[in-house]
């Protein structure tokens, strides 16, 4: 059993498993999916302390979805760090079901731990989105997410469906929408 996940750990973009779509959880979740979600859960908390993240060699990041680490199942992790500590988001069988009308993008794009390279360009994101879907319990939740943890939530969905966030890029014109979503 691995007691801490690496950066190694983490699928790259090459890997073909990351364009698969994950499958629906069964409830009760495993052993194994509760040891995955902790593990998720634990990197990305270290990896927003710098301290940790120097010492461990960790990317930094605020979500993963269980494919990253090659587990074709439905679930994400969300730590968002706050002034507070972290909030954090654990979903099984996540799903958007409403969206606001806007859109923002991420000022310097946005980044992802399974690629390591820039990507020019704007991803469009919902402003503020519902999400859907079971703790670890199997309990149902409802959470309302606005500007970067709803950014995280749809670049993670994303990752359930195969799709990498430079798929959102307009290939044509990489900075479409500049003048009409706006920046965060």
């Amino acid at each position: 059993m691995i007691d801490m996940l690496k950066t190694k750990d983490i699928l790259d973009e090459k890997d073909k498993r990351l364009r698969m779509i994950s499958k629906e959880v069964i409830f009760p979740l495993t052993d194994e999916d509760k040891t995955n979600i902790k593990l998720m859960e634990e990197y990305l908390e270290n990896s927003q302390i710098e301290e940790l993240a120097e010492k461990y060699d960790l990317r930094a990041g605020m979500g993963m979805a269980a494919v990253q680490i090659g587990v074709l199942k439905r679930y994400i992790v969300i730590v968002n760090e706050t002034e507070n500590g972290f909030d954090k988001y654990i979903v099984i069988n996540p799903k958007i079901v409403s969206n606001s009308e806007e859109k923002i993008y991420v000022t310097d794009g946005e980044g992802c731990l399974s690629v390591n390279r820039d990507c020019e360009g704007i991803i469009p994101r919902y402003a503020r989105v519902t999400v859907e879907g079971y703790d670890i319990n199997g309990n149902k939740v409802k959470i309302r997410a606005r500007e970067e943890v709803a950014i995280a939530f749809q670049h993670e969905i994303d990752h359930l469906d195969g799709i990498l966030f430079f798929d959102h890029i307009d290939k044509n014109n990489p900075y479409k929408g500049k003048d009409i979503y706006r920046a965060i």
